[in-house]
């Protein structure tokens, strides 16, 4: 499916995790003293109490009830004071235990470094693939691409011979001379997939479309000979094919499961299909009543469908997925009517893609085009992000989360951009319109 052309989110401060931490402490200690200081003048009891929040993201509350309000006080009148003591103690190690763990767990958080380059073309880009930190392609309108291969100081665009009125909806790359990239258009032999072996130089066209009503959106790889590439249904059937050899594609249609009625997905990015290690891979789809993740393990010999809770219609669903392993990955979708702005949503699963859930609301609105995770950075100690993960949703613009969305943060100024991919977390591209590039350092 072609995208056209929320609530805002509240972000969090860096180090909120650890302040509540400390002002948790602060509340016990005054508590503490203010018991010990009770006790030593009154001879009642008190008893401490949590209540349990209605709300499972609420923390609970502390109360405490007088010893002459509860029925069974008197049996344990000359009890109670030490069980006050443990119990506060306990608590004020588990609060201050939990602090120091989220603190280490998402550690100093700092704004990533956003740096523009000249990609050598105003053609619009749309999706983006880094062999390498080094070696980038990006590819977009009017038949274009380009590449680098200096980590973006310098971008040499081009356009592929026959496909000056193509769109350019995806990429994929091994090296600065291996590269695949799939073409739409509006007849329906304009979705094509083009490889070079020689950096450009020469493309040859491997697949050419030839079933009237498909729109192929993306394709993905596992090896540059092995790959899947995936398009809106057709009758109850996603027409999908598959690549094993990196020359020729076969029809797997008969492997995917029943489509929902007008089920698509979106060809935003080039990231409603994801591949992960050696044999898996996701699609995320919308279209219908139902925005689902379909699923295998196999290579696309088998596949499953689930369920996400993401708004789904004709104008929306999930538009982009991605995976750090074979159990977590995430979800991004919304809806491209402008008219109902305040979808724009992402939901994770922590069991390969089989139940999702939602994570907080982002600070961006409309639909989130595509997103990445940013990898391990294998650094100092506290210096992970193999959780963080960039999203960006064009005008409605762009954020990032340092634990698969539980915070937020926007990126002041960004909008316009449809596509981002990692190479490593200090090597990371956003692409969009008229050409522009925006390297991304964690």
């Amino acid at each position: 499916m072609n995208p056209a052309g929320g609530d805002v989110s509240r972000t969090q401060e860096p180090h909120l995790h650890l302040e509540v931490g400390h002002i948790l402490f602060l509340d016990i200690v005054g508590y503490s003293k203010l018991l010990s200081d009770e006790q030593k003048r009154k001879p009642i009891c008190r008893k401490f109490e949590r209540e349990e929040p209605e709300n499972s993201r609420e923390s609970p509350s502390v109360r405490f009830v007088d010893a002459t309000e509860d029925r069974h006080q008197r049996d344990l009148a000359f009890g109670e004071v030490p069980i006050l003591k443990r119990s506060l103690i306990a608590f004020l190690i588990t609060a201050f235990a939990c602090a120091t763990l989220s603190a280490q767990e998402l550690g100093p958080i700092h704004q990533p470094t956003l740096t523009p380059q000249d990609s050598g073309t105003t053609n619009g880009l749309i999706a983006v693939w880094p062999a390498n930190p080094q070696v980038v392609w990006a590819c977009g309108r009017n038949g274009t691409y380009t590449v680098t291969t200096d980590g973006g100081q310098t971008w040499n665009a081009a356009v592929v011979p026959g496909a000056e009125t193509l769109q350019f909806r995806d990429v994929q790359a091994f090296n600065a001379s291996v590269a695949y990239l799939m073409s739409i258009g509006n007849n329906p032999t304009d979705f094509r997939v083009y490889k070079t072996l020689d950096g450009g130089a020469t493309w040859t066209i491997q697949f050419e479309n030839q079933k009237p009503n498909a729109f192929y959106d993306a394709f993905a790889f596992w090896t540059p000979h092995r790959g899947i590439l995936h398009s809106d249904s057709v009758n109850g059937v996603f027409p999908d094919f598959r690549t094993t050899d990196g020359m020729t594609w076969q029809d797997i249609s008969v492997n995917m499961p029943p489509a929902l009625p007008g089920e698509s997905s979106f060809a935003s990015s080039g990231t409603c299909v994801t591949t992960q290690g050696g044999r898996n891979a996701w699609i995320a789809t919308g279209g219908s009543t139902i925005a689902r993740v379909l699923a295998t393990t196999d290579q696309g010999n088998t596949w499953n469908a689930s369920d996400t809770p993401l708004v789904s219609s004709p104008s929306a669903g999930a538009f982009t997925v991605a995976f750090r392993d074979p159990f977590h990955g995430i979800v991004g979708g919304g809806d491209l009517d402008p008219g109902d702005p305040n979808n724009a949503r992402t939901v994770i699963s922590t069991d390969g893609g089989q139940t999702w859930t939602f994570t907080t609301a982002p600070p961006v609105t409309g639909a989130i085009f595509g997103l990445s995770y940013a990898g391990h950075t294998g650094g100092v100690p506290g210096d992970n992000l193999g959780r963080a993960v960039v999203i960006t949703a064009n005008t409605g613009g762009a954020a990032w989360t340092p634990d698969e969305g539980n915070t937020w943060f926007s990126l002041p100024g960004v909008s316009g951009f449809w596509a981002v991919a990692f190479a490593s977390p200090k090597a990371g591209w956003l692409v969009g319109t008229h050409g522009r590039i925006l390297k991304v350092s964690f």
